[in-house]
Protein backbone atom coordinates (compact mmCIF):
# COMPACT_ATOMS: atom_id res chain seq x y z
CA UNK A 1 0.00 0.00 0.00
CA UNK A 2 1.48 3.22 -0.77
CA UNK A 3 1.62 6.42 1.52
CA UNK A 4 -0.84 8.01 -0.15
CA UNK A 5 -3.23 4.87 0.30
CA UNK A 6 -3.04 5.40 3.99
CA UNK A 7 -5.19 6.88 6.46
CA UNK A 8 -4.17 9.29 8.91
CA UNK A 9 -4.13 7.82 13.11
CA UNK A 10 -6.88 10.15 15.22
CA UNK A 11 -4.41 11.95 17.49
CA UNK A 12 -7.05 11.29 20.56
CA UNK A 13 -6.96 7.46 20.12
CA UNK A 14 -3.06 7.98 20.16
CA UNK A 15 -2.71 9.85 23.30
CA UNK A 16 -5.55 7.79 25.29
CA UNK A 17 -3.32 4.66 24.11
CA UNK A 18 -0.42 6.32 25.73
CA UNK A 19 -1.85 7.26 28.78
CA UNK A 20 -2.84 3.69 28.95
CA UNK A 21 0.87 2.97 29.60
CA UNK A 22 1.76 3.75 32.62
CA UNK A 23 4.99 6.04 33.91
CA UNK A 24 7.36 3.49 36.21
CA UNK A 25 8.36 6.39 38.91
CA UNK A 26 5.02 7.94 39.03
CA UNK A 27 2.11 6.15 38.43
CA UNK A 28 0.57 7.49 36.19
CA UNK A 29 -0.06 7.78 32.18
CA UNK A 30 2.98 8.32 29.86
CA UNK A 31 0.75 11.61 28.69
CA UNK A 32 0.12 12.69 32.48
CA UNK A 33 3.30 12.08 33.33
CA UNK A 34 5.03 14.70 30.66
CA UNK A 35 6.53 11.97 28.89
CA UNK A 36 5.64 12.20 25.80
CA UNK A 37 7.86 15.10 23.67
CA UNK A 38 7.45 15.98 19.91
CA UNK A 39 4.71 13.71 18.78
CA UNK A 40 4.20 12.80 15.06
CA UNK A 41 1.66 11.66 13.85
CA UNK A 42 1.14 11.02 10.08
CA UNK A 43 -0.57 8.49 7.70
CA UNK A 44 0.08 4.89 8.99
CA UNK A 45 2.50 6.13 11.43
CA UNK A 46 3.50 7.49 14.78
CA UNK A 47 6.17 8.08 17.34
CA UNK A 48 7.38 10.18 19.55
CA UNK A 49 10.35 11.42 22.25
CA UNK A 50 10.74 9.82 25.42
CA UNK A 51 13.17 11.65 27.62
CA UNK A 52 14.25 10.14 30.86
CA UNK A 53 16.45 11.21 33.65
CA UNK A 54 20.58 9.99 33.36
CA UNK A 55 21.35 6.08 34.04
CA UNK A 56 17.23 5.51 34.03
CA UNK A 57 17.79 3.87 30.13
CA UNK A 58 17.07 0.49 31.52
CA UNK A 59 14.67 1.32 33.68
CA UNK A 60 12.51 2.92 30.93
CA UNK A 61 13.39 0.29 28.10
CA UNK A 62 10.71 -1.68 28.79
CA UNK A 63 8.11 1.57 28.38
CA UNK A 64 9.41 2.58 25.39
CA UNK A 65 8.57 -1.04 24.17
CA UNK A 66 4.74 -1.11 25.58
CA UNK A 67 4.33 2.60 24.14
CA UNK A 68 5.19 1.12 20.54
CA UNK A 69 3.14 -1.95 20.82
CA UNK A 70 0.08 0.71 22.16
CA UNK A 71 0.82 2.90 19.51
CA UNK A 72 -0.15 -0.29 16.85
CA UNK A 73 -3.21 -0.71 18.68
CA UNK A 74 -4.16 2.53 17.13
CA UNK A 75 -6.36 1.84 13.79
CA UNK A 76 -4.12 2.76 11.31
CA UNK A 77 -0.98 2.73 12.81
CA UNK A 78 1.06 0.51 11.16
CA UNK A 79 4.81 1.88 12.11
CA UNK A 80 5.09 3.03 15.66
CA UNK A 81 8.52 4.59 16.76
CA UNK A 82 9.38 5.77 20.24
CA UNK A 83 12.74 7.53 20.50
CA UNK A 84 14.23 6.48 24.22
CA UNK A 85 16.95 9.26 25.42
CA UNK A 86 18.70 9.25 28.74
CA UNK A 87 20.20 12.24 28.79
CA UNK A 88 17.83 14.76 31.17
CA UNK A 89 19.47 15.61 35.15
CA UNK A 90 18.18 14.22 37.85
CA UNK A 91 14.71 16.36 39.35
CA UNK A 92 14.51 18.45 35.81
CA UNK A 93 11.68 18.44 34.27
CA UNK A 94 10.69 16.93 31.37
CA UNK A 95 12.46 18.93 27.97
CA UNK A 96 14.73 20.52 30.31
CA UNK A 97 18.38 20.63 30.95
CA UNK A 98 19.96 21.53 33.44
CA UNK A 99 23.67 23.17 32.33
CA UNK A 100 26.28 23.79 35.14
CA UNK A 101 27.40 27.70 35.35
CA UNK A 102 30.20 29.83 36.91
CA UNK A 103 32.93 27.45 35.09
CA UNK A 104 35.62 27.52 32.44
CA UNK A 105 35.72 24.27 30.13
CA UNK A 106 38.09 22.11 31.00
CA UNK A 107 41.56 21.72 29.01
CA UNK A 108 41.25 19.73 25.96
CA UNK A 109 43.07 16.84 26.79
CA UNK A 110 40.44 16.47 29.65
CA UNK A 111 37.70 16.45 27.00
CA UNK A 112 35.30 16.93 29.93
CA UNK A 113 33.35 20.48 29.26
CA UNK A 114 30.57 22.35 30.41
CA UNK A 115 28.48 25.01 29.16
CA UNK A 116 28.38 28.58 30.07
CA UNK A 117 25.23 30.57 30.63
CA UNK A 118 26.15 33.77 32.04
CA UNK A 119 23.59 36.27 33.78
CA UNK A 120 23.09 39.47 32.13
CA UNK A 121 24.11 41.89 34.70
CA UNK A 122 22.01 45.34 34.99
CA UNK A 123 25.65 47.54 34.28
CA UNK A 124 26.12 45.34 31.32
CA UNK A 125 28.76 42.85 33.33
CA UNK A 126 28.64 39.08 33.14
CA UNK A 127 26.93 37.63 36.86
CA UNK A 128 27.96 34.41 37.34
CA UNK A 129 26.65 32.74 40.31
CA UNK A 130 28.48 30.27 42.14
CA UNK A 131 29.17 26.91 41.40
CA UNK A 132 26.74 24.35 41.50
CA UNK A 133 27.27 20.64 42.40
CA UNK A 134 26.51 19.02 39.37
CA UNK A 135 29.57 17.35 37.64
CA UNK A 136 30.57 18.42 34.41
CA UNK A 137 29.62 16.00 31.39
CA UNK A 138 32.20 13.81 29.60
CA UNK A 139 32.55 14.41 25.73
CA UNK A 140 33.19 10.72 24.07
CA UNK A 141 33.11 9.67 20.34
CA UNK A 142 30.13 7.45 18.99
CA UNK A 143 30.89 4.23 19.16
CA UNK A 144 33.73 2.86 16.23
CA UNK A 145 34.06 5.93 15.04
CA UNK A 146 37.88 7.57 14.79
CA UNK A 147 37.15 11.11 14.05
CA UNK A 148 34.34 13.14 14.46
CA UNK A 149 34.63 16.57 11.89
CA UNK A 150 32.18 19.38 12.40
CA UNK A 151 31.17 21.35 9.59
CA UNK A 152 29.95 24.71 10.51
CA UNK A 153 28.57 28.21 8.71
CA UNK A 154 27.79 31.68 11.46
CA UNK A 155 24.72 31.94 9.25
CA UNK A 156 22.65 30.34 7.21
CA UNK A 157 22.50 30.43 3.46
CA UNK A 158 26.13 30.19 2.78
CA UNK A 159 26.06 26.67 0.96
CA UNK A 160 27.48 25.10 4.45
CA UNK A 161 25.17 21.94 3.94
CA UNK A 162 26.65 21.85 0.51
CA UNK A 163 30.03 21.75 1.34
CA UNK A 164 29.62 18.86 3.76
CA UNK A 165 27.73 16.21 1.48
CA UNK A 166 30.65 17.09 -1.28
CA UNK A 167 33.40 16.80 1.48
CA UNK A 168 31.97 13.66 2.80
CA UNK A 169 31.73 12.30 -0.32
CA UNK A 170 35.26 13.65 -1.48
CA UNK A 171 36.92 11.86 1.81
CA UNK A 172 34.83 8.97 0.96
CA UNK A 173 36.44 8.61 -2.52
CA UNK A 174 40.02 9.39 -0.74
CA UNK A 175 39.37 6.05 0.19
CA UNK A 176 38.65 6.65 3.95
CA UNK A 177 35.57 5.00 5.52
CA UNK A 178 32.83 8.35 6.24
CA UNK A 179 29.15 9.10 7.93
CA UNK A 180 27.33 12.17 7.41
CA UNK A 181 25.13 12.70 9.87
CA UNK A 182 22.45 15.53 9.43
CA UNK A 183 22.52 17.87 12.82
CA UNK A 184 20.26 20.31 11.16
CA UNK A 185 16.97 18.92 12.98
CA UNK A 186 15.31 22.29 11.47
CA UNK A 187 15.88 22.21 8.09
CA UNK A 188 17.72 18.89 7.40
CA UNK A 189 18.66 18.75 3.36
CA UNK A 190 20.76 15.63 3.17
CA UNK A 191 18.18 13.08 2.46
CA UNK A 192 17.39 15.60 -0.52
CA UNK A 193 21.37 16.11 -1.33
CA UNK A 194 22.08 12.54 -1.08
CA UNK A 195 18.76 10.82 -2.76
CA UNK A 196 18.85 8.63 0.73
CA UNK A 197 15.27 9.33 1.53
CA UNK A 198 13.99 5.70 2.49
CA UNK A 199 12.94 4.83 6.27
CA UNK A 200 16.29 3.60 8.50
CA UNK A 201 16.07 0.10 9.75
CA UNK A 202 16.74 -0.98 12.83
CA UNK A 203 18.72 -3.87 14.31
CA UNK A 204 19.11 -4.53 17.67
CA UNK A 205 17.55 -1.22 19.29
CA UNK A 206 19.49 0.67 17.23
CA UNK A 207 19.51 2.60 13.43
CA UNK A 208 21.10 1.28 10.90
CA UNK A 209 22.20 4.26 8.10
CA UNK A 210 21.34 4.39 4.78
CA UNK A 211 24.05 3.88 2.24
CA UNK A 212 24.48 6.01 -0.84
CA UNK A 213 27.85 7.45 -2.46
CA UNK A 214 29.79 5.31 -0.51
CA UNK A 215 28.65 7.26 2.55
CA UNK A 216 26.43 5.94 5.80
CA UNK A 217 24.09 8.83 6.05
CA UNK A 218 21.27 9.80 8.90
CA UNK A 219 19.16 12.42 9.35
CA UNK A 220 16.30 13.66 11.28
CA UNK A 221 14.80 14.23 7.83
CA UNK A 222 14.37 10.22 7.69
CA UNK A 223 12.30 9.87 10.81
CA UNK A 224 10.10 12.17 10.35
CA UNK A 225 7.41 14.03 7.70
CA UNK A 226 9.33 16.20 5.06
CA UNK A 227 6.43 18.81 5.22
CA UNK A 228 6.32 18.84 8.69
CA UNK A 229 7.34 21.86 10.71
CA UNK A 230 9.77 20.85 13.92
CA UNK A 231 8.83 22.85 16.38
CA UNK A 232 10.82 21.64 18.90
CA UNK A 233 12.45 24.25 22.06
CA UNK A 234 16.52 23.46 22.10
CA UNK A 235 16.88 20.87 24.79
CA UNK A 236 14.24 18.32 22.35
CA UNK A 237 16.22 18.98 19.47
CA UNK A 238 19.85 18.53 21.17
CA UNK A 239 18.34 15.36 22.81
CA UNK A 240 17.07 14.36 19.01
CA UNK A 241 20.71 14.94 17.88
CA UNK A 242 22.32 12.83 20.94
CA UNK A 243 20.15 10.10 19.42
CA UNK A 244 21.36 10.21 16.26
CA UNK A 245 24.82 10.26 17.34
CA UNK A 246 24.75 7.31 19.30
CA UNK A 247 21.99 5.13 18.78
CA UNK A 248 22.88 4.75 15.53
CA UNK A 249 25.25 1.77 14.09
CA UNK A 250 28.11 4.09 12.63
CA UNK A 251 30.72 1.34 12.49
CA UNK A 252 31.89 -1.76 14.04
CA UNK A 253 35.00 -2.91 15.42
CA UNK A 254 36.34 -4.62 12.63
CA UNK A 255 35.20 -1.98 10.06
CA UNK A 256 35.30 1.54 12.13
CA UNK A 257 34.46 4.86 10.84
CA UNK A 258 37.16 6.66 9.87
CA UNK A 259 35.16 10.30 9.49
CA UNK A 260 31.59 11.12 10.99
CA UNK A 261 30.94 14.48 8.51
CA UNK A 262 28.33 16.81 11.08
CA UNK A 263 26.22 19.14 8.91
CA UNK A 264 25.55 21.00 11.81
CA UNK A 265 22.49 23.94 11.94
CA UNK A 266 23.81 27.43 11.40
CA UNK A 267 25.11 30.03 14.20
CA UNK A 268 26.38 28.89 17.58
CA UNK A 269 22.64 28.01 19.60
CA UNK A 270 22.16 25.11 21.68
CA UNK A 271 22.70 22.10 19.16
CA UNK A 272 26.09 23.55 18.87
CA UNK A 273 27.07 23.91 21.85
CA UNK A 274 25.69 20.23 22.98
CA UNK A 275 27.72 18.79 20.12
CA UNK A 276 31.24 20.59 21.63
CA UNK A 277 30.08 20.01 25.48
CA UNK A 278 28.86 15.98 24.56
CA UNK A 279 31.09 14.59 21.53
CA UNK A 280 35.06 14.67 21.56
CA UNK A 281 35.18 16.75 18.22
CA UNK A 282 38.52 16.15 16.17
CA UNK A 283 37.70 19.54 14.44
CA UNK A 284 35.76 22.12 12.57
CA UNK A 285 35.74 23.24 9.27
CA UNK A 286 33.97 26.80 8.81
CA UNK A 287 31.87 27.82 5.94
CA UNK A 288 31.34 31.47 4.80
CA UNK A 289 30.85 33.35 1.65
CA UNK A 290 33.07 36.60 1.14
CA UNK A 291 30.60 39.53 2.53
CA UNK A 292 31.14 41.28 5.45
CA UNK A 293 27.35 40.21 7.07
CA UNK A 294 29.18 36.46 6.87
CA UNK A 295 32.42 36.92 7.75
CA UNK A 296 30.84 38.70 11.12
CA UNK A 297 29.27 35.09 12.23
CA UNK A 298 32.28 33.28 10.95
CA UNK A 299 34.32 35.52 14.06
CA UNK A 300 31.44 34.60 16.59
CA UNK A 301 31.49 30.49 14.93
CA UNK A 302 35.13 30.49 15.08
CA UNK A 303 35.28 32.13 18.71
CA UNK A 304 32.65 29.15 19.93
CA UNK A 305 35.05 26.61 18.84
CA UNK A 306 37.73 27.94 20.59
CA UNK A 307 36.22 28.95 23.70
CA UNK A 308 35.08 24.42 23.60
CA UNK A 309 38.96 23.67 22.42
CA UNK A 310 37.59 22.31 18.89
CA UNK A 311 40.22 22.59 16.93
CA UNK A 312 39.89 24.93 13.63
CA UNK A 313 40.95 22.82 10.81
CA UNK A 314 40.17 25.13 7.92
CA UNK A 315 37.63 27.82 6.91
CA UNK A 316 36.35 27.92 3.19
CA UNK A 317 35.04 30.43 1.02
CA UNK A 318 32.20 28.93 -0.76
CA UNK A 319 30.38 31.49 -3.65
CA UNK A 320 34.22 33.01 -4.07
CA UNK A 321 33.81 34.10 -7.66
CA UNK A 322 31.56 32.98 -10.69
CA UNK A 323 33.84 32.13 -13.81
CA UNK A 324 32.52 34.19 -16.86
CA UNK A 325 31.27 31.92 -19.34
CA UNK A 326 32.98 33.91 -22.34
CA UNK A 327 36.91 34.31 -20.67
CA UNK A 328 37.06 32.14 -17.73
CA UNK A 329 37.58 35.46 -16.00
CA UNK A 330 36.04 35.57 -11.88
CA UNK A 331 33.35 37.98 -11.79
CA UNK A 332 33.52 38.74 -7.53
CA UNK A 333 29.30 38.79 -7.29
CA UNK A 334 29.64 38.75 -3.55
CA UNK A 335 33.12 40.15 -3.13
CA UNK A 336 36.15 38.25 -2.78
CA UNK A 337 38.93 37.04 -0.24
CA UNK A 338 36.94 38.21 2.46
CA UNK A 339 36.90 34.39 4.30
CA UNK A 340 41.21 34.06 3.68
CA UNK A 341 41.76 37.99 5.81
CA UNK A 342 39.35 36.80 8.49
CA UNK A 343 40.84 33.38 8.77
CA UNK A 344 44.39 35.32 8.86
CA UNK A 345 43.38 37.74 11.15
CA UNK A 346 41.75 35.33 13.55
CA UNK A 347 44.86 32.46 13.12
CA UNK A 348 43.10 29.84 11.64
CA UNK A 349 43.73 28.06 8.50
CA UNK A 350 42.42 28.61 5.01
CA UNK A 351 41.48 25.85 3.13
CA UNK A 352 40.27 27.61 -0.19
CA UNK A 353 37.65 29.17 -2.78
CA UNK A 354 35.19 27.45 -4.19
CA UNK A 355 33.18 29.19 -7.30
CA UNK A 356 29.99 29.25 -7.84
CA UNK A 357 29.04 26.93 -10.50
CA UNK A 358 24.92 26.33 -11.53
CA UNK A 359 25.55 22.30 -11.85
CA UNK A 360 26.45 22.44 -8.16
CA UNK A 361 23.15 23.36 -7.24
CA UNK A 362 21.52 21.17 -9.78
CA UNK A 363 23.31 18.04 -8.38
CA UNK A 364 22.31 18.86 -4.95
CA UNK A 365 18.59 18.81 -6.12
CA UNK A 366 18.60 15.80 -8.26
CA UNK A 367 20.28 13.88 -4.82
CA UNK A 368 24.04 13.16 -6.01
CA UNK A 369 27.15 14.79 -4.88
CA UNK A 370 28.83 17.01 -7.47
CA UNK A 371 32.40 15.57 -6.56
CA UNK A 372 30.97 12.57 -8.05
CA UNK A 373 28.65 14.04 -10.95
CA UNK A 374 31.45 16.30 -12.28
CA UNK A 375 34.88 15.02 -10.76
CA UNK A 376 37.02 17.57 -12.99
CA UNK A 377 34.94 20.45 -12.66
CA UNK A 378 36.68 23.62 -10.71
CA UNK A 379 34.26 23.40 -7.95
CA UNK A 380 35.10 19.79 -7.38
CA UNK A 381 38.83 19.61 -7.76
CA UNK A 382 38.78 22.28 -5.11
CA UNK A 383 36.36 20.35 -2.49
CA UNK A 384 38.70 17.30 -3.09
CA UNK A 385 41.76 19.77 -2.32
CA UNK A 386 40.19 20.33 0.38
CA UNK A 387 39.36 16.81 1.64
CA UNK A 388 42.65 15.60 1.38
CA UNK A 389 43.87 18.75 3.74
CA UNK A 390 41.47 18.04 5.92
CA UNK A 391 42.12 13.92 5.93
CA UNK A 392 46.22 15.29 6.41
CA UNK A 393 45.07 17.34 9.48
CA UNK A 394 42.95 14.73 11.01
CA UNK A 395 45.48 11.94 10.76
CA UNK A 396 48.28 13.85 12.53
CA UNK A 397 46.11 13.26 15.38
CA UNK A 398 45.02 10.03 14.99
CA UNK A 399 46.45 7.81 12.07
CA UNK A 400 43.99 6.85 9.83
CA UNK A 401 44.43 4.02 7.36
CA UNK A 402 42.87 4.62 4.58
CA UNK A 403 40.20 1.67 3.02
CA UNK A 404 40.20 1.01 -0.67
CA UNK A 405 39.16 3.61 -2.20
CA UNK A 406 35.71 3.94 -3.65
CA UNK A 407 35.58 4.25 -7.29
CA UNK A 408 31.89 5.52 -8.53
CA UNK A 409 31.45 6.38 -12.22
CA UNK A 410 29.84 9.35 -12.87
Amino acid sequence: MTEEALQQPERSRILAALEAVKDPKTGRGLVSAGLVQALVVQPGRAGFMMEVETGEGPLYAPVRDAAEAALKTVPHVQKAQVALTADREPSAAPGTVRVRRGAEPEPASARAQTVERPHAHPHGHEHRPASAAQQPVVAGKPAHVRHVLAVASGKGGVGKSTVAVNLAAALAQLGLRTGLLDADVYGPSVPQMTGANSEPKSSGGKLLPLEAWGLKIMSIGLLVDEAAPMIWRGPMASSALNQLLNDVIWGTEAEPLDVLVIDMPPGTGDIQLTLAQRVTLSGAVVVSTPQDVALIDVRRGIAMFEKTHVPILGVIENMAYFPDPTTGAPIEIFGRGGARKTAETLGAPFLGEIPIDPKLREACDAGRPYVIAAPASPASVAILGMAAEVAERLSQGEGLKPAPRIVIEA
